[in-house]
């Protein structure tokens, strides 16, 4: 077995039967810290009218996964 970080975004906008989310998986949690950080920078960025459109969170959830072969490096085989 090994730890995986799943980062997992949210998105909700108004008018919509339920929220979007995204995933990704990364080898290691500095990786996935880097994107949440950059993620959410994007989003801070973003005009006040998208933001009233659009509301997003996002998380890096570790995770004990089975071992990933497709997986950038092959992950724990």
């Amino acid at each position: 077995m090994v730890k995986i970080f799943f980062f997992l975004m949210i998105l909700s906008t108004p008018n919509q039967p339920s929220v979007k989310y995204n995933a990704v998986i990364y080898a290691d949690e500095v990786q996935c810290n880097r994107v949440l950080e950059g993620y959410m920078n994007a989003y801070e960025a973003k005009p006040e009218e998208y933001k009233d459109r659009v509301l997003t969170e996002a998380f890096c959830i570790p995770f004990n996964s089975f071992n990933i072969k497709g997986m950038k490096g092959n992950i724990g085989a």
